[in-house]
């Protein structure tokens, strides 16, 4: 109506909605929640495990104390009820503890996630407040894990016969049976996933398809770790090293689940170290090739004329480079209905020659490019919308001109689809004859320039950029942005280093007799200390011999597929040898850690103390 009044035929006006902006942030907050949904569940799982172990272990070493409960005539049912009881117990408590402490992290966090946000995106973290739904769901989620995890154990407790609980019955030939069921497993699964990556193009899928590789992986190791000690027990010399050998199989199955967490923190682990050690390295490379000038200015547009001015006649200045950019659509010829929100882009030849860094090329892309048929496109857009080179496009702002795609160059700094096109073309196009930006190449140092710019034509300082600055600025940003992530994955990781404490204390719990036995044989406490030391060395680093080409292949399928197939984003894989020895010392010294405090509290017992708890 303002219009009609105006005097403007609106039948003769185009009106398009631009919700760039909101679909940038929409898509930025589904993957950052997505993001930190897969590393919670990652951590909920290896804690699963240990919780799985632990309520195992406490069963198995309550059974004959159950058993005569029952003998003495409470019923079953009662003795399931007491138990279900005992669990919900727990786990309330438990998600009491965890939602404090989960919100007391959200706090420590928060700040990093709105810096991060603020600068990439404009978008403001309104502080939150938290939802009694949140413990719910928590408390929900935790309680049907443990059930799930606990009830089959229970159930095959309740139903033992009274006449033969009280005795110990020989459980490796089912452990066996059991490890070799979840190799197989393992290996259908992961066969699946082969299969499905082959033919997988959204991120959310390869997702699932990642998690799926990741709850395969840790059914693989019971069964590797069987196979190596066989492999190693031919090699050992007679005598006490082939009873350690020995009773190093006897110890593979109480230990399996721990070692199961701790194979799946590595692998987390590694393949976050890889992803961001090779992102990092990309972006320098990037940003070496893209930034070739020692001064980027974006003045406002009435300040242009009087900056070009300023430049021209300083001698220092060597060269003046320009940038245009405008919002446009991109239409392509076989679905002309689909509208995509793009930058369109142009940059004086020298600096497209020198800072482009492409991911593919036409072959003549040079010439055709430059006589404005060919038109550059970012490797995000590329991916989103599946152009390819020869691809026929239109653009809104050239009139619906024809233009085919003879390049995609890699582009890690923009949100948003980003097309070039050449500078002759946008001057015939009659596109805004001003340029948005400069960037100045200058001798010496470029504090003086800027400090001249300030002052002459009242520029701030804070629409200047040097090159380091940018380059600075970036890393920061990029280092604040994966800090959740590294963070997270050390909680990870602790988590998993509590639950080998915990299965190695309750192991050489069970462990006091045979422990003492080989004590009355002749066997010195430093030998025995010794002994227990390089059987559980021997499982961890077997464990990480796992876990480096398992974490490297998850590394490689976020790299390759998920972050490529979410952001459009190639990145050289690098290997990060530092990091995976740092992973490895980790686990290592967890290992000392959770063997040396219980084993010396073990082994300086009485010996009368420990050979009584064969009669228990």
């Amino acid at each position: 109506d303002t219009l009609t009044q105006a005097g403007i035929d609106t039948s003769k006006l185009t009106f398009t909605t631009r919700t760039s902006e909101g679909e940038s942030l929409t898509a930025l907050t589904a993957s950052f929640h997505l993001n930190l949904d897969a590393m919670s569940m990652l951590a909920f799982v290896v804690g699963l495990f240990i919780a799985y172990n632990g309520v195992r272990y406490s069963l198995m070493k309550r059974q004959k104390l159950l058993v005569q409960i029952m003998q003495q005539g409470i019923d079953r049912r009662t003795v399931m009820f007491a138990l279900s009881l005992e669990i919900i117990c727990l786990v309330f408590v438990g998600c009491i503890l965890g939602f404090i402490g989960g919100l007391q992290l959200s706090q420590w966090l928060q700040p990093m996630v709105a810096i991060t946000l603020e600068q990439l995106y404009g978008a403001k973290l309104l502080p939150g407040i938290w939802q009694w739904q949140w413990f719910v769901q928590a408390l929900i989620l935790t309680l049907s894990a443990a059930f799930a995890a606990c009830i089959p154990m229970l159930i095959s407790l309740i139903k033992t016969p009274l006449a033969q609980g009280a005795q110990k019955q020989p459980q490796n030939q089912q452990f066996n049976i059991i490890h070799w069921r979840q190799f197989v497993i393992a290996v259908l699964l992961l066969l699946i996933c082969t299969v499905g990556f082959a033919f997988t193009e959204q991120y959310r899928h390869s997702l699932v398809l990642l998690g799926i590789i990741s709850v395969a992986i840790p059914l693989l190791l019971p069964q590797c770790l069987h196979w190596a000690v066989n492999l190693l027990s031919p090699f050992m010399p007679k005598g006490l090293w082939q009873y350690v050998i020995a009773e190093t199989k006897e110890i593979i199955a109480p230990l399996a689940l721990a070692m199961m967490a701790m194979l799946l923190a590595l692998c987390a682990n590694i393949a976050m170290n890889t992803l961001v050690g090779s992102f990092e390295i990309t972006l320098k490379k990037w940003l070496d090739a893209r930034l070739h000038a020692d001064l980027y200015i974006r003045p406002n547009p009435n300040q242009i004329d009087a900056l070009i001015l300023l430049l021209n006649n300083d001698p220092k200045v060597e060269a003046i480079y320009d940038q245009w950019t405008i919002d446009s659509n991109l239409n392509r010829i076989e679905t002309p209905q689909t509208q995509v929100p793009i930058d369109l882009v142009s940059r004086d030849h020298l600096s497209l020659t020198e800072t482009t860094v492409f991911k593919i090329t036409a072959d003549d892309f040079w010439p055709e490019f430059t006589q404005g048929h060919y038109v550059m496109i970012s490797e995000p857009l590329s991916i989103k919308y599946q152009l390819d080179i020869g691809d026929k496009i239109q653009l809104s702002q050239l009139n619906q001109h024809t233009l085919t795609v003879g390049g995609i160059y890699y582009d890690y700094g923009n949100p948003q689809g980003e097309a070039i096109i050449t500078q002759s073309l946008w001057q015939q196009s009659q596109l805004p004859a001003k340029p948005i930006s400069l960037a100045v190449s200058y001798q010496g140092d470029i504090t003086p320039l800027q400090d001249s710019i300030s002052q002459k034509i009242n520029l701030s300082s804070a629409y200047m950029y040097s090159q380091q600055r940018i380059k600075t600025e970036a890393i920061t940003i990029f280092n604040k942005t994966f800090s959740i992530t590294v963070v997270l994955n050390s909680l990870t990781l602790l988590v998993a280093a509590i639950g080998l404490f915990s299965a190695c204390m309750m192991l050489t719990q069970a462990r006091q007799a045979p422990l003492a036995r080989l004590y009355a044989l002749g066997v010195s406490r430093n030998q025995l200390r010794i002994m227990v030391l390089v059987q559980m060395l021997f499982i961890v680093l077997l464990t990480c011999l796992v876990a480096l080409p398992t974490g490297a292949l998850l590394g490689y399928l976020l790299i390759h597929k998920v972050t490529l197939q979410a952001f459009g984003w190639s990145i050289a894989m690098v290997w990060d040898w530092a990091a995976y020895f740092q992973v490895v010392v980790i686990a290592i010294v967890s290992c000392l850690f959770a063997v040396c405090l219980p084993l010396y509290w073990q082994t300086r017992r009485p010996l009368i103390s420990s050979l009584q708890q064969e009669a228990l």
